[in-house]
């Protein structure tokens, strides 16, 4: 067999539910490290089932750090306008598979390097054009590396993973609604927790439920903070960013601004805070609603929608949802187990939704 059956269950979400693809459409398959290569069969074979047109680009994880270490401004240019961009702007959809076997791969490079990829790459072939006009979705696949990150035997992890990718959807929609009416009606929203006192106004702000369409596994229900409204600190749990790890990061915010910060590691942290003004501005707050995922486990796709969490995060606004925050940064930093008060009513304590209204949300609700 040239995929497993599991993989194939997932290439069909994937296309028909998430991407909503109809016969004709085009779609990127991006594969990141060879290791995901059965997915990418098993997409590619679907997609032809269906009509639809696959458009394959499979990237090597060393050679693309290669790349960002010696690309600069008109190396990354020339890479957008002339051959990643014209394609990007001919998809309806776009699947990135992130198959690499080390997540630190790119840790050392140089701040220089990783901005002249953000700024010239990044930013106008996937923030502008992929975000903004395509079905687009992006996940990891598992391997005996991202096993150990989460600290589980492989065989379980993999159990886990297709678990986590393969929830019922439709059902977490529908409990999301009562949230999403309750937070289109809130002005302020209040964390507090274990190194954690923050406030921010959301009044006005839209709110996107994220139920299996963008990310694979899905889980989330987001919006932005009013850009100058934040203040407090916060607490994040471990992170991996640009290749470099972080066992806590730590934000003092005044006005909406980072005006100080404390991390494990401070050196890195302080080049990712000096991006560009918008680095230290956040452009999205969500809650983590994913019932299966407990624990981080140094992955943001995974990490971001661990239930009973909220990610105030660092950098770009989301053109859906926006607050005027404009960065080449978007950074999902996690905060774990914060009571949640909206107009200061307790509404979460802990991870635990305990308003009625809301206990739908609620892992043994949702799992059964």
């Amino acid at each position: 067999m040239i995929y497993s059956n599991k993989d194939k269950k997932l290439a069909k979400k994937i296309l028909e539910f998430s991407c909503e693809l109809e016969k004709g459409q085009n779609v990127m398959l991006q594969l990141m490290g060879l290791n995901g290569i059965g997915l990418l069969r098993a997409l590619v074979e679907h997609a032809r089932a269906m009509g639809v047109n696959p458009y394959v680009q499979i990237e090597d994880t060393q050679v693309q750090r290669m790349l960002i270490e010696t690309g600069d401004e008109e190396f990354w240019k020339g890479q957008a306008q002339n051959d990643q961009l014209p394609k990007m702007k001919k998809m309806d959809a776009f699947v990135g598979v992130r198959a690499s076997l080390n997540i630190y791969e790119k840790a050392n490079v140089g701040k220089k390097e990783n901005k002249a990829y953000a700024d010239h790459f990044l930013d106008p072939v996937h923030y502008k054009e992929r975000v903004n006009n395509t079905k687009w979705v992006v996940l990891r696949y598992p391997s005996e590396a991202f096993a150990m990150n989460a600290k589980m035997p492989t065989h379980e992890f993999e159990e886990f993973y297709y678990k986590a990718c393969l929830l019922d959807y439709t059902e977490l929609a529908e409990a999301m609604k009562p949230l999403q009416a309750r937070l289109e009606d809130t002005d302020m929203i209040r964390l507090e927790g274990e190194g954690t006192d923050i406030e921010f106004s959301v009044k006005g702000q839209t709110w996107i439920p994220c139920f299996g369409k963008r990310n694979i596994p899905d889980g989330e229900l987001f919006s932005s903070p009013v850009l100058s409204s934040v203040n407090g600190h916060i607490t994040y749990a471990p992170s991996v960013y640009q290749g470099n790890p972080f066992e806590y990061v730590k934000l003092e915010v005044r006005d909406g601004v980072v005006i100080d910060s404390d991390s494990s590691n401070n050196e890195a942290l302080q080049d990712i805070l000096d991006t560009d003004a918008g680095a230290r501005q956040f452009g999205e707050f969500s809650f983590g609603l994913n019932p299966v995922i407990k624990e981080p486990m140094y992955d943001i796709l995974f990490d971001e929608k661990i239930y009973g969490s909220n990610h105030l995060t660092l950098g770009n606004d989301y053109e859906i949802a926006p607050n005027g925050n404009e960065s080449n940064i978007h950074w999902d930093l996690v905060c774990i187990g914060a009571d949640v008060y909206l107009d200061d009513e307790k509404i979460r304590e802990g991870r635990k939704f305990i308003s009625d209204d809301l206990k739908g949300l609620n892992p043994e609700n949702l799992l059964g």
